[in-house]
C-alpha cells in the first residue's frame, strides 16, 4: 500500500501510492460521518491512530473517542439517530489504575468509546501520543503526527510521511506531540512489554446485556469489585 522512498537506520521516507490515498479517503469519509453524528448532539469527539496520521492499512480501525465523561443514553441516541447500529457494548478497564471506559463496537472497523470516570493526564494524552484529530480539522484534510505500535514517530508530509524511532528520543517525541515525557515513557513501557510477552489483555472487559446501561454496569462492578471502587473514589 505504501512505497519506501529512502531508508537510513531507524528513519524512513514513505511515499503513498494511489491505492493508499483511496483507502485513506474511504476511511476518512466514514470517520467524518461518525464524528458528525456525535457533533449533532454536542458531543466533542476525536479520531485517533492511523486514520488521524494517514499511515492507514487495509485492516486499520476507525477509533472514535469522546474525551469527556458523557451520558451513555445521549451517545447511543446520537448514533441511533444517524442510523448507526451498535453491535456490542463493553465496559473496559486496561489496568486497576486506569479509568473505566464505555466501548461501543459498531462493526469490525468502527468503534466509539468514552470514559465513565475522570482520567489521569497520562490517560488523556494516550490519544495525543498516537495522533488525534477532530471533525473541524478532518474536513480540511489535515493529518497529524503520532506514534504507531512500532514506536515510530509518523510525521505526515505532502507525499506520505517520514517515520523515525522514538527510542532514546522520548523528550523530542513529547515536544513534537505536545504531551508529557511521562506519557511517552508510559507508552514505551507498555508497547515494549507487549512485544516481549504478547498481548497482555485488559483488567476488566464486561459485555453489557441488551437492557443494561453503562452507568448501571459500572455500579454493579463497583458493588462487587473493591479495585473499581478505589479507582472511582481516587479520581
Amino acid at each position: 500500500m505504501s512505497i519506501k522512498h529512502s531508508q537510513s537506520g531507524d528513519y524512513q521516507e514513505i511515499v503513498y501510492d494511489s491505492n493508499h490515498w483511496r483507502l485513506f479517503e474511504c476511511l476518512r469519509e466514514k470517520a467524518v460521518f461518525l464524528l458528525s453524528a456525535l457533533t449533532q448532539f454536542h458531543l466533542y469527539a476525536i479520531v485517533h491512530g492511523s486514520v488521524a496520521r494517514g499511515d492507514v492499512k487495509a485492516n486499520s480501525d476507525i477509533d472514535v473517542f469522546i474525551s469527556d465523561v458523557s451520558n451513555s443514553f445521549l451517545v447511543e441516541t446520537a448514533l441511533t439517530q444517524a442510523g448507526i447500529k451498535v453491535n456490542r457494548r463493553y465496559v473496559v478497564q486496561a489496568t486497576p489504575t486506569y479509568a473505566m471506559k464505555a466501548h461501543l463496537e459498531i462493526d469490525e472497523v468502527m468503534s466509539v468509546s468514552f470514559p465513565l470516570m475522570s482520567m489521569r493526564k497520562v490517560e488523556r494524552e494516550f490519544y495525543m501520543f498516537g495522533g488525534e484529530i477532530d471533525l473541524a480539522a478532518f474536513k480540511t484534510g489535515l493529518r497529524v503526527a503520532g506514534v504507531d505500535k512500532r514506536l515510530m514517530l509518523i510525521e505526515p508530509n505532502a507525499e506520505g510521511h517520514v517515520e523515525s524511532s522514538i527510542i532514546g528520543r522520548e523528550a523530542f517525541a513529547a515536544k513534537t506531540l505536545g504531551v508529557s515525557v511521562e506519557t511517552v515513557l508510559d507508552r514505551v513501557r507498555a508497547l515494549t512489554k507487549r512485544d516481549m510477552f504478547g498481548r497482555t489483555g485488559v483488567f476488566i472487559k464486561k459485555e453489557l446485556m441488551f437492557e443494561e446501561t453503562f452507568e448501571l454496569a459500572l455500579k454493579r462492578l463497583s458493588d462487587f469489585n473493591p479495585a473499581v471502587r478505589r479507582r472511582i473514589k481516587k479520581f
